[in-house]
């Protein structure tokens, strides 16, 4: 089993930045392959930005360019730094964590943008 924990999310301006961590559990954090998603109201969850153990980040059309995702694996820590904000980024961020073929989620992080 393992936890998983996000933080980080508020209210930010159009424009503005915030950061996101996602904390999980386990000795074997270095081999998680840990993704971003986001739910906004009456849509369905989408894929943000990925992170795996051997390989380069990726990130959705919507977000690159804008959404740094990193890890660090000292710290069991995933983040999500999110700049340029637009309204468009309101929804609740939430991590997912694949360990042993098995996907574990967090309760998710609410961001808000608006003037």
């Amino acid at each position: 089993q393992v936890q998983v924990v996000e933080s980080g999310g508020g209210l930010a301006q159009p424009g503005g930045s915030l950061r996101l961590s996602c904390e999980a559990s386990g000795s074997d954090f270095n081999t998680y392959t840990l993704t971003w998603y986001r739910q906004a109201p009456g849509k369905e969850r989408e894929w943000v930005a990925i992170s795996t153990n051997s390989g380069s980040p990726d990130y959705a059309a919507s977000v690159k360019g804008r959404f740094t995702i990193s890890r660090d694996n000292s710290k069991n820590t995933m983040y999500l730094q999110m700049n340029n904000l637009k309204p468009e980024d309101t929804a609740v961020y939430y991590c997912n964590v694949q360990r042993l073929f098995r996907g574990y989620w967090g309760q998710g992080t609410q961001v808000t943008v608006s003037s």
